[in-house]
């Protein structure tokens, strides 16, 4: 069997299983419902297990994050970090057919932090696709911007280059070549260059790099590792629609639930990381739709597995996907948590080169790929088992297995589970609040206002199935025949 079949077997697995299960759930309905009651029992129960410590693990990282925005980090990296100055920080900001409103609000946070600026390099990546707009803005910016920063650097992304996809990982790659032929020739170390890959929406914390050179300046060989923010959704969540918001926050949940587990965490969106270790992997992939996730792969596979992320309790705030209307909006949603979703990619990525590099310990790679493989295969399948394939053996048993005393107390059982797992519906909700900006910024105020922050979370079995299960259901079902996607731009208002 030729390379290109072994490895599509390995991309058709994920969206087999899926569809395995779904398949099996209804035919079990049928034929074996008491199988598939005792699943639905067991499953049930698992997923109330990761609820709970769900939230014990939310609720150590907002702990973490509230005593990380009260440290003045400035102060703490002058006082212990001696040569701090000799750091520079490399921003790549990738942007494709964005407003200036968008990019001048991104520039302006960086204008506005609390850490001398003349240390940032600024390289606004655009795309000859978009040129005529590009070029533009990008006029506009640099004649705002240039005199707050070390270097600011405007570049443009020609098309259909051999060897890409169009998205943001073609640009970063193009763009970080381009940038390292300067750094040669301004001799500035590598080591001494603090990389942060952002999206064009993001807005820094005033302490991010700070806190940044703080943690890259004290950590055990920083050189192998990523640095990860908590990502917030919340720069137009007040103007959003409520399912915007529940999706939104649940990203930001699950990030920070990550970072209480750095054993297990992956580079998500906007990060931060060597430009030494950029330059060892030959940076960002280019013909993939999830590099910000594969970044921290390639550098996993480059140093042996010796390599590992940072958790940052600091946060970098986004944009939800708000479109023009309502179902503008929904669509955006779609079609961003499908290209989140197509991170199912990094499966057979991880199987395929992880037999090859046999002096990664096997315990390490087996963690990595239960954990993606486990998280992709929850993000299709659980909702659809909760919400709604956990009915059917109740509806479709005969009478011989409805008077047996295991379907009796079924509905009951998984009432109970379902009532103790709502605790978390209720605490996430309670705890979103604490992450909204001030609703002042935004025209909003007043008791009605939060309250529906927290009524809004009535809809999370709605959202969980529409806008969780079904686009990674899709996103597996391509690379499962094949139809491999494209990197989508989601719309930013």
């Amino acid at each position: 069997m030729s390379d290109y079949l072994k490895y599509r077997f390995l991309e058709i697995l994920p969206g087999a299983l899926i569809w395995l299960t779904l398949v099996l759930s209804v035919v079990l309905s049928f034929i074996k419902p008491l199988w598939l009651i005792y699943f639905i029992i067991v499953f049930d129960v698992y997923w109330f297990l990761r609820v709970t410590y769900f939230i014990f693990y939310l609720f150590v990282s907002s702990f973490r994050l509230k005593r990380t925005l009260k440290t003045q980090w400035l102060t703490k990296l002058k006082q212990e970090v001696p040569n701090w100055e000799r750091l520079n920080h490399l921003i790549f900001l990738p942007t494709y057919k964005e407003s200036v409103e968008i990019i001048d609000a991104t520039m302006k946070s960086l204008t506005e932090v609390n850490y001398p600026t003349d240390k940032f390099i600024v390289v606004l990546c655009g795309e000859e696709r978009d040129q005529e707009n590009f070029e533009k803005t990008s006029s506009l910016i640099k004649e705002k911007y240039s005199k707050f920063f070390k270097h600011l650097i405007v570049t443009l992304h020609p098309r259909d280059l051999t060897g890409e996809i169009p998205g943001k990982g073609s640009n970063l790659n193009y763009t970080g070549h381009l940038v390292k032929e300067m750094i040669d020739n301004w001799r500035i170390s590598y080591e001494d260059i603090i990389v942060s890959a952002f999206d064009i929406d993001t807005r820094v914390h005033a302490s991010y790099f700070a806190y940044l050179s703080f943690l890259y300046s004290t950590t055990k060989n920083p050189l192998r590792a990523s640095y990860q923010p908590v990502a917030l959704y919340n720069n137009n969540i007040w103007e959003s629609n409520p399912i915007l918001r529940i999706s939104a926050l649940s990203t930001t949940f699950w990030i920070m639930t990550e970072l209480e587990r750095p054993d297990r965490l992956f580079t998500f969106s906007s990060h931060s990381m060597s430009f030494k270790a950029l330059v060892d992997v030959g940076f960002w992939q280019k013909n993939i739709v999830t590099e910000d996730s594969r970044i921290f792969l390639q550098c996993f596979l480059r140093y042996g597995g010796d390599y590992r992320v940072e958790p940052m309790y600091l946060p970098v705030s986004m944009y939800t996907a708000k479109g023009e209307t309502f179902w503008d909006s929904l669509k955006n949603l779609y079609k961003q948590q499908r290209r989140w979703a197509w991170g199912v990619e990094h499966v057979p990525f991880m199987v395929w080169h992880f037999r090859r590099h046999k002096h990664i310990p096997w315990r390490k790679k087996i963690k990595y790929l239960f954990n993606q493989g486990e998280g992709v295969y929850s993000w299709a399948i659980a909702p659809l088992l909760i919400f709604i394939l956990g009915r059917l053996p109740l509806y479709l048993a005969p009478e011989k297995v409805r008077s047996m005393a295991i379907y009796q107390n079924t509905p009951f059982t998984l009432e109970n589970l379902m009532n103790l797992s709502m605790i978390g519906m209720l605490a996430s909700a309670v705890f979103s609040l604490t992450l909204l900006p001030d609703p002042s910024t935004a025209g909003k105020k007043g008791f009605w206002d939060y309250l529906g922050m927290v009524l809004q979370w009535i809809l999370l079995p709605v959202s969980f199935i529409l806008f969780g299960s079904v686009p990674s259901i899709d996103a597996q079902t391509r690379l499962m025949l094949g139809k491999y996607l494209g990197f989508y731009v989601a719309k930013k208002k």
